[in-house]
């Protein structure tokens, strides 16, 4: 059968893993760049002007992403998928509310989820205003309404795509007997995590000793 896999990876897996590491890559970023997908990427790296409420989000950005990575383990590929599911569900909802860069929102969803897995954690805003984590979206929200004096829609967006993850991640699992939907597939922990390798001292072992056995005499 054709489309049998090896190890458990899929043909176009298989495929892709099978060249040379110089050629992978080469062709990898070569279908990247034909159709300008990395705008894709590029959208979630503009925060707007030099301004206090860019220092906000870098800051913001750099804390709560780095605590969320820090607390997924050693692979990157649980937060790498976080990532992941929130850049495609803010690209997917942008044209509803005109949003041409979603930096700001990809930031209100780490920061959302963070400050829900930390419910006890007390913080304090600019030294006046004394929370506990969960509020830490809201008092955000508040401050941008002041600075801007408009609804802030980017991080209204990422709260509510920060809390469908949530709900998956650590609500629905204990009620349904620990499933996880929201969890990174195989094929994409196999991207960052070691990958077995196949020592030719050991399969050749493995022929010799198939071998010996099937030469030994049958007891009746």
């Amino acid at each position: 059968m054709d489309q049998v896999m090896d190890g458990g990876r899929l043909p176009l897996e298989q495929w892709f893993w099978e060249m040379p590491t110089c050629t992978r890559w080469w062709t990898t970023a070569t279908i990247l760049t034909s159709a300008l997908y990395w705008r894709l990427l590029t959208t979630f790296l503009y925060f707007g002007p030099f301004s206090l409420d860019l220092l906000f989000h870098v800051y913001f950005l750099q804390r709560y992403a780095r605590l969320l990575e820090e607390s997924s383990g050693r692979s990157p590929a649980h937060f790498s998928w976080l990532l992941l599911y929130s850049m495609a569900s803010l690209i997917a909802l942008s044209p509803l509310v005109s949003m041409p860069f979603l930096g700001h929102p990809l930031s209100s969803t780490l920061v959302y989820i963070w400050s829900r897995r930390n419910p006890e954690t007390r913080l304090s805003f600019l030294g006046l205003l004394v929370f506990t984590a969960p509020y830490l979206p809201w008092v955000l929200m508040g401050f941008s309404l002041v600075l801007h004096g408009t609804i802030p829609k980017d991080e209204i967006m990422g709260v509510v795509i920060g809390h469908v993850w949530y709900f998956f991640s650590d609500v629905y699992p204990p009620l349904h007997n620990g499933s996880r939907p929201l969890d990174p597939p195989n094929w994409w922990r196999r991207l960052f995590e070691a990958r077995p390798r196949v020592d030719a001292d050991d399969s050749t072992n493995d022929i010799m000793v198939a071998g010996a056995r099937e030469a030994a005499p049958r007891e009746l």
